[in-house]
């Protein structure tokens, strides 16, 4: 074992020491399960129905810890940008070699029907679970990722070409920083207008309603808009690798 394994593995054994210890120092002080109620539970539900959120999920993630989901929503962008910085490169040095149909004549016709009529009906699903998130259990999160998924129906259908077609890499990369620059803009606007980074400062409507909760649908739709299109580019770029590695190896 050289000098500088052994010096890792010491550090690694420090930090899961350290990790370990506060684990179990906050799970001792934790109540016995059932026999508390915390309080913060109850004022969250009140909050959620003074601010016209029949979600109480999607008041908490959109409106009473905002930022906190901001914080996800940015290691989320973070990401995606890392993988595009780090795979761009090789990915365009041999573009024209993965550009082909994989899947093509040896996909069977009934699949390939499936494919594309699930594809709209997801990507329906998912726009509507992202505008109904502060009515009902879903948001911007999970409407993301079933819009993603909805886009990668092309090419488990067996055709990767309609797949490209579909994802402009340039639109989505604008999409992804303009849905962080808004879900940022938002809060400051909040914090113009009350002095409160991310307040609820949009008309909250009637409870109930598409138009209600205030700033809550706007942040949902917008997470939506980053979730979707950061998972896209983060696919489409490990799929084109992967899809280079084959290609090279039916080459040699």
């Amino acid at each position: 074992m050289t000098a500088r394994l052994a010096g890792r593995l010491v550090l690694l054994a420090a930090g899961v020491a350290g990790v370990g210890a506060l684990l179990v120092v906050g799970f001792g002080a934790l109540p016995s399960f059932g026999d508390v109620q915390h309080g913060y539970g109850v004022r969250a539900v009140a909050a959620s129905l003074a601010h016209r959120a029949a979600n109480t999920v999607g008041s908490v993630t959109f409106d009473q810890r905002a930022f906190d989901t901001m914080g996800e929503e940015l290691i989320m962008f973070a990401a995606a940008t890392s993988a595009v910085m780090l795979l761009r490169r090789m990915r365009d040095e041999e573009e024209q070699q993965a550009r082909h149909d994989y899947g093509g004549e040896d996909v069977f016709g009934a699949l390939r029907l499936t494919g594309a009529a699930f594809l709209p009906i997801t990507l329906l699903v998912g726009c509507y679970v992202i505008a109904h998130g502060h009515l009902s259990p879903g948001g911007g999160f999970q409407g993301g990722v079933v819009l993603a998924t909805g886009m990668h129906l092309a090419y488990l259908a067996g055709d990767y070409r309609v797949l490209e077609r579909l994802r402009p890499s340039s639109l989505l990369d604008i999409a992804e920083s303009g849905a962080v620059a808004g879900f940022l803009a938002v809060g400051l606007i909040g914090m113009g207008l009350t002095g409160s980074f991310l307040d609820n400062w949009v008309p909250l409507g009637t409870f109930g309603d598409l138009l209600s909760a205030g700033t809550v649908p706007i942040l949902n739709g917008l997470v939506g808009i980053e979730v979707g299109a950061a998972l896209v580019l983060l696919v489409a770029r490990f799929l084109d690798q992967a899809l280079l590695i084959r290609q090279e190896g039916e080459d040699a």
